[in-house]
């Protein structure tokens, strides 16, 4: 129990001090939800004493809106993926925990609920996440003025395969999976990814992730476009990514395959790989210590200033 003190007492001080924040609630779509089933909603949410709080069966996707006290915001915004393995979300301490720490900073941060894939509800399973992480990008960046941030300047942020769906926002936005005909780039600015899977390979892939997202008999080529190394470009946007060498759940070679991707196109990143710990960091590194790692990287990319 010693060594969840320092993570337990950083959240208890965040939480603490939420009610200094205002947040709400939106439905991410105003209107349909595209590749949508209509189906009865069956979102559940139950605490978990050993991982989180568990937000499951996501059928109507939402943002949480996390403003900074007003004469603290500094323009960036963050949008946040909680993980789960594309079977549920992990909505507390890989969200609103995570977003209330960056609004102590000044950030402008939004939790991002998705969709998970579910036969029921989508027409395309593999899309649904992907969507609406683009609705979510557009949705911010549309509304930049109304939340008081730079529309040059907003981040995804992934924990687990929410890294993924990040890194996928991150490689993908070529590809317009909504808004087909808009103008409103979903390219994000920046990626954080903590912990990420991002090779769908049989080898360091997460083939839990991998299963759930596009099914256990996906075809070779899908598998390759969904392996996220693969697909990073001159333009991908810069990236921090913080990865446990001995995670046993999602292999430190995710995190490494994509850094050397970066690096091979030329596009600035950063990769801290700590010699110990467990998959989503629960007892090491503390909270503090990745958290301060991200802050570091975000100052050094003009993202938060170095009074913060």
């Amino acid at each position: 129990m010693h060594r969840l003190t320092p993570y337990f007492l950083i959240a208890g001080i965040l939480f603490s001090s939420a009610c200094s924040v205002a947040q709400r609630y939106m439905r991410l779509y105003p209107g349909t939800i595209p590749n949508s089933i209509a189906a009865p909603d069956r979102e559940t949410l139950s605490a978990n004493a050993t991982v989180d709080s568990l937000t499951s069966h996501v059928s109507i996707p939402g943002l949480t809106v996390f403003l900074p006290e007003q004469n603290r915001a500094n323009g960036t915004a963050v949008i946040i993926c909680p993980g789960g393995g594309y079977g549920t979300l992990l909505t507390k301490r890989e969200g609103s925990d995570v977003a209330r720490a960056f609004n102590r900073l000044g950030i402008t941060a939004f939790v991002l609920k998705y969709r998970l894939p579910d036969a029921q509800i989508m027409k395309k399973t593999a899309l649904g996440p992907i969507q609406d992480a683009q609705q979510a990008i557009k949705t911010v960046r549309e509304r930049a003025k109304e939340f008081g941030i730079d529309p040059g300047r907003i981040g995804m942020m992934g924990f687990s395969a929410g890294g993924h769906l990040a890194s996928t926002a991150g490689t993908h936005f070529g590809t317009r999976y909504i808004d087909e005909t808009g103008k409103t780039s979903l390219r994000p600015d920046f990626m954080i990814l903590i912990n990420p899977v991002i090779s769908f390979n049989d080898s360091t892939g997460h083939i839990g992730s991998r299963d759930n997202l596009l099914g256990k008999n996906a075809d070779p080529e899908t598998i390759r476009l969904f392996s996220n190394e693969l697909q990073v470009g001159p333009a991908t946007p810069p990236a921090f990514l913080a990865h446990s060498g001995a995670d046993v759940v999602v292999p430190v070679s995710n995190s490494v395959s994509f850094y050397n991707a970066m690096q091979k196109s030329g596009v600035k990143g950063a990769l801290h790989i700590y010699s110990r710990g467990e998959h989503g960091f629960l007892t090491y590194p503390p909270f503090r210590v990745w958290f301060d790692d991200v802050v570091e990287w975000m100052r050094s990319e003009y993202l938060i200033s170095t009074g913060n």
